[in-house]
This record gives C-alpha cells, structure tokens and sequence, in this order.
C-alpha cells in the first residue's frame, strides 16, 4: 500500500491519506523546511523569529592581488567593518530592517536584515599595509594586493658556463 504525501507541512511530516493515524516522513519536505526562510507564526500572525542576513561573497586572483566582492544592498559604510589580524580578514556588518508604518500590512517579507560575520584566511605573502575598502551601488570589493617580491617574475636564461 502506497503513502500519498502532503508536501509543505511542517518538518516534511505529513499525514496520509486513508489512515488518521499513520504518519510518514517526507525526506524532501523536511530538506525544504529546514532550507526555508519561513519561520512558524505567532498567535498575532508575526513571524517569531527572524532571518539573518548572510550575503554571499566572490573571491577571485590576478597577477598582483585578491579581490574580495560581496553584495550589500541596502548596507551603509559605516555599518561594515574590514579588519586584518596576521593572516585572517574579518569583514563584518549589519543590514537594518526596513521602516515599517503601523498601518501597513506586510503579506510578504523575504528580505533579511541582522548582522553577518565571515572571516577569510588569506596566503602568505600579502601586503596588510595597503588592503582597501569600498562599498558602491551596494557592492562591496576588498582588495588584498600581493607583496611585490611573491610575484611571480621572470629569469633571463643566459648562454655559457652557469655561475658559481
């Protein structure tokens, strides 16, 4: 006898049908819940917990240094903080929640606010001294220049007896 599922109850637990009594798991469900935004309401139909925001961030490397880029929509300057302490790159802030009127009616709110944290560990051979910061249009790009004697450079191959 085949279970029919309910998708989108609680924690991938559902009911089947036919039987009040026999419950199944939804290992699907319950990935789906637990990946979702979606918090249980309170009584009064507010949320009872809220979402962290967590932005996503982009690591690439040229030739002479690292950029770091993240997106930070809504995020003013002064609420990111970019610290470096021996090797480990600490870049921190917080995303306030938008303005809400007592007479508004929210239906919706899948935009995350709070406060993020992520701590990037950086190579050997980088210039603590001269790592920048800038935040435009709601992109944040660190950069990490390489320290000039780790860069790559190029040996001129000569003809003859090698020296001693």
């Amino acid at each position: 006898m085949a279970n029919i599922i309910l998708h989108n109850a609680p924690h991938g637990l559902s009911r089947s049908l036919g039987d009040s009594w026999l419950w199944s798991w939804d290992p699907f469900g319950a990935l789906s819940a637990w990946m979702s935004a979606d918090t249980p309401a309170a009584n009064d139909g507010t949320k009872t917990q809220e979402v962290e925001f967590a932005p996503r961030f982009d690591v690439k490397e040229s030739k002479g240094e690292y950029v770091l880029t993240a997106d930070l929509p809504g995020v003013k300057p002064e609420a990111v903080e970019v610290s470096l302490h021996g090797d480990q790159l600490r870049i921190a802030g917080h995303r306030e929640a938008s303005h809400k009127e007592e007479t508004d009616k929210t239906y919706l709110a899948e935009c995350s606010h709070g406060s993020f944290s992520r701590l990037f560990t950086l190579p050997d051979g980088v210039d603590g001294d001269q790592v920048s910061a800038n935040l435009k249009d709601g992109v944040l790009t660190v950069v990490v220049p390489k320290k000039p004697e780790v860069q790559p450079r190029k040996i001129a191959v000569n003809a003859g007896e090698p020296k001693a």
